[in-house]
């Protein structure tokens, strides 16, 4: 008979030995289950976050393997489960007897036909009365997979089912960070960049046997959750709102100008308007350059995928071409400055009936530093990222 483990099943665990007796038993039948189905063989595996409860000395009893784990918090705990656990399939589940692990059984089933991540969904399987808080039942899981699947399409009913399944290959593209409950948003949503294949069965929530409360804290875990997701969406935390804004600040300094050149326009709005626009612009450069940072920083990490559209565009983030963009924008805005001084010299320094030239020729000077300096930054992130001859 063959000693090779096909099935891993990774518990993070601090403290659980109240219902640690009944995971692990219900891994076991999961386990038989699974070899019955599929004729693959299996391990439990329980990722000890320094448990004193005697939860160790108990796994080890019940036939389980205990991995030490030094760095707290649940995404660490099931990191160092999963690289110490000898399974090509890796399921993960609470050891506090909320899920039933019987359920992963259709989740390897999906593994083997070729999905790369299987979630639970609580949703179409069922939570139990007193299983979940009904703001996070009804507002917060809800919000966070709508904005998740809004974000990254994602297209999945529940983001954040404890109950899930991945191949090792899987895991290993991931290269997934994050050691607390934003893992579990973090496995999702680097799945998604990297077009990995994401399936979903029905999951069973109940409540869990623990004599004490739960390690998760709803708001702080809520916000690490929806931190997690604008950080690893650059469109809509920096593209966006800097091409909306770039927009709106060019309309305003283009209706602007066309009163002072023509005296007429589609509308007038004044000198403070003026400034508002330069500042949205220079603001909005700004929030450009992050963005095409955080996409470089994504790429040269290994959870994004460059796009065609990135291919395209890879050789002007040079240091070369953004410095001699930001030296043509810093040469206008000095020209446009110095004919302002020429003029105010002109008149005998007296007060000028408009500040929009003086707008104009500051805003051009920023964009240019910042280009210029942007393109430094820019090369430094995406040294590792591939040239184009690489990605064909």
């Amino acid at each position: 008979m063959s000693n090779v483990i096909d099935v891993s099943i990774v518990m993070p665990c601090l403290n659980e030995a109240v219902s640690l007796e009944h995971c692990i038993t219900r891994a076991r039948t999961a386990l038989d289950l699974i070899r019955e189905r599929y004729g693959l063989s299996g391990e439990v595996v329980i990722a000890d976050n320094g448990s004193t409860d005697g939860s160790q000395a108990l796994a080890c009893k019940l036939g389980a393997r205990v991995v030490p784990v030094s760095r707290r918090g649940y995404g660490a705990a099931l990191m160092a489960g999963f690289e110490a656990a000898h399974g090509r399939f890796l399921v993960m589940g609470d050891a506090d007897g909320s899920y039933d692990f019987v359920e992963s059984a259709p989740m390897i089933g999906e593994l083997l036909g070729g999905a790369d991540l299987c979630m639970g969904s609580r949703f179409k399987g069922g939570i139990k009365p007193g299983a979940m808080p009904w703001k996070n039942r009804y507002i917060g899981n809800p919000a966070l997979t709508g904005l998740l699947n809004i974000l990254f399409g994602s297209r999945i009913d529940d983001a954040h089912c404890g109950l899930r399944a991945l191949t090792r290959d899987c895991f290993n593209r991931l290269r997934l960070q994050g050691p607390g409950m934003e893992f579990a948003s973090e496995m999702v949503v680097k799945a998604a960049l990297l077009r990995q294949t994401i399936a979903e069965v029905p999951a069973t929530l109940s409540p869990d046997l623990r004599d004490r409360a739960p390690h998760l804290r709803p708001w702080r875990d809520g916000w690490r959750h929806l931190r997690f997701l604008m950080m690893l969406s650059p469109a809509w935390l920096y593209f966006l709102p800097g091409i909306c804004g770039a927009a709106i600040g060019v309309a305003i300094l283009g209706a602007e100008s066309a009163w002072q050149v023509w005296g007429r326009g589609p509308f007038f709005l004044g000198d403070y308007w003026a400034i508002l626009a330069g500042s949205m612009l220079s603001t909005s450069h700004l929030a450009l350059l992050l963005g095409a940072a955080a996409q470089l920083y994504g790429i040269a990490r290994g959870y994004r995928l460059p796009s065609a559209r990135f291919r395209r565009h890879q050789s002007k983030l040079s240091v070369e071409w953004m410095l001699i963009g930001g030296l043509v924008l810093v040469g206008l805005g000095l020209a446009v400055l110095t004919t302002v001084a020429i003029y105010w010299s002109s008149i005998q320094f007296q007060k000028i009936s408009t500040v929009l030239p003086a707008v104009v020729g500051t805003t051009l000077t920023a964009l240019g530093v910042q280009n210029a300096l942007g393109g430094f930054l820019l090369a430094l992130i995406g040294e590792d990222v591939p040239d184009d001859g690489a990605l064909a």
